[in-house]
């Protein structure tokens, strides 16, 4: 099946969601990588352990427990994070104040050794991420899969998309899109099916003005059965 145009897409979406004025609302700013360079290392750190322990998980009490997860690691410095001994990880990771698991606690001194690994080659980890090119997001998604630890499926591009980078996520309403076009027949995170979308998105974006980000609310919009008011547009895709 022919890849549908942006525009065809733009319009369903509009009509579904109360016209183009409140579909642009929704569809919110495209986001600046060039920004994410000045943010430092240990919000990545933060950030992908968060998601971490949201994946499976209720996210709202892993945000009100989060103030607890900095403090006890250090506000995620780097270097003090790679130096806690397996004992004071153990230790931490039953302290009832964060939330007890301790194979998800220790994904945070694997995650910190990636970014480290990136520091010892003369630049930030932000800067390595800013630079990645937004037409193979994919590759960035199995760097951090393959380099990182938890951070395959959804939960790395969470973690991207929260701190800034630009990126689609295969929520299930995008998921339902290519389906249904024909686009993807395999399983979702499988080599040819991601390479599929990553070149769908790639030609949409030759069409239109808009992020990833936006083309992936875009394309949720346009399909599935999801509502969605104005005040609900965070975390929404």
């Amino acid at each position: 099946m022919a890849l549908e145009k942006i525009d065809d897409i733009y319009q369903r979406a509009a009509a579904r969601k109360g016209g183009v004025a409140n579909l642009n609302i929704l569809l919110g700013p495209g986001n600046e990588d060039r920004l994410l360079a000045a943010i430092p290392d240990d919000r990545f750190l933060s950030e992908f352990t968060k998601k971490v322990f949201q994946s499976g998980f209720v996210w709202r009490v892993v945000e009100n427990k989060w103030p607890n997860f900095e403090e006890s690691f250090f506000n995620f410095n780097i270097e003090k994070v790679l130096m806690m001994p397996e004992e004071m990880m153990e230790r931490k990771a039953s302290d009832p104040k964060i939330i007890r698991n301790f194979n998800k606690v220790k994904t945070i001194k694997a995650n910190g050794q990636m970014i480290f690994e990136q520091q010892r080659q003369g630049h930030s980890f932000a800067e390595f991420i800013a630079k990645w090119p937004s037409d193979d997001i994919i590759g960035l998604w199995a760097y951090l899969k393959k380099h990182g630890q938890r951070l395959g499926g959804n939960t790395g591009p969470y973690a991207l998309r929260a701190l800034g980078k630009d990126t689609f996520i295969l929520s299930r309403d995008v998921e339902a899109y290519f389906r249904a076009h024909d686009i993807i027949t395999g399983g979702i995170q499988t080599k040819s099916s991601l390479n599929a979308i990553q070149n769908s998105f790639n030609d949409w974006q030759k069409q239109c003005d808009l992020s990833l980000g936006q083309l992936s609310r875009l394309i949720a919009y346009a399909t599935g059965d999801n509502h969605i008011l104005l005040e609900e547009v965070a975390n929404v895709e």
